[in-house]
């Protein structure tokens, strides 16, 4: 048997596979080459959602993807989604809520294709422009077509008071606490650590033999859910507080780092 065999790699994508330039370096590609030849899955676990997330290459990543924070995984190289916990209509009494209460708050859906914006603005038609996705502006969140991956408010201010709002009026509410001006919902039980157990489960990897690395705080519970989580030394506070290993940063090498350390761990 191969020495990575039935081993799971999950890396974060924005600030932890990439360097301070957005590219993968060759030291990096060639460590995770020399993972999935020795028998490893490796893939990312990415906030993006299907088609926001263009960066799928067959030569780094041989497993499903991570998307939307845990929510989905979806299988490029076959096109099928392996499982997903969308969220439906059950949320749009939330929305109504937080649109009545700030009313300048936009509103971005996640559906299967393309986007859309409740209360167009400026930033989030850059936010869908960055992601190279189609958008329709809509009047009501009727008009958005489910299930949606992740539904995400947009607050011109900071968004502390929306998120305040939501776990005094709606508790059972899934979001994802930030300190900027956006604000993610997801399915309840929706995160990266979750995501990742599910992926390893349809795959037939044992939990114990699933590692993960990532730099933010929608990264921490799969940190914390990974046999050995590791964090960039550039990363989060946050997310250094729940690593096992604190690694080499982005700008040096952090997933080659990690697989060195899995190198040894497997050699023994």
């Amino acid at each position: 048997m191969k020495k990575f065999q039935n081993v799971l790699l999950a890396s974060d994508y924005d600030g932890t596979l990439y360097d301070e330039n957005g590219e993968i370096t060759p030291q990096v590609r060639q460590a995770i080459g020399y993972f999935i030849q020795n028998g490893g899955r490796f893939t990312v676990s990415t906030g993006r959602t299907q088609h926001g997330f263009h960066a799928y290459d067959s030569s780094y990543i041989n497993a499903p993807v991570l998307l939307a924070n845990g929510a989905m995984a979806y299988d490029y190289a076959t096109g099928k989604i392996v499982f997903e916990r969308p969220l439906g209509t059950e949320i749009i009494p939330v929305i109504r809520a937080v649109r009545k209460t700030f009313p300048d708050t936009s509103v971005e859906f996640f559906p299967h294709e393309g986007g859309y914006i409740l209360h167009d603005s400026p930033t989030s038609q850059e936010h869908f422009q960055v992601l190279q996705m189609p958008v329709s502006v809509i009047e009501k969140p009727e008009d958005a077509d489910p299930p949606w991956a992740k539904v995400m408010f947009f607050s011109p201010a900071e968004s502390s008071a929306i998120q305040r709002f939501l776990t005094e009026r709606f508790p059972w509410v899934k979001y994802l606490p930030t300190t900027g001006r956006y604000v993610e919902m997801l399915q309840q039980g929706v995160d990266k650590g979750a995501g990742l157990f599910a992926l390893a489960d349809a795959l037939g990897i044992a939990h114990q033999d699933c590692y993960a690395v990532g730099d933010g705080e929608n990264d921490v519970h799969m940190i914390r859910a990974a046999a050995i989580g590791f964090v960039p030394a550039n990363g989060s506070e946050m997310a250094k507080q729940a690593a096992d290993r604190i690694v080499r940063p982005n700008t040096d090498g952090t997933v080659a780092h990690v697989i060195e350390i899995l190198d040894e761990i497997y050699s023994s």
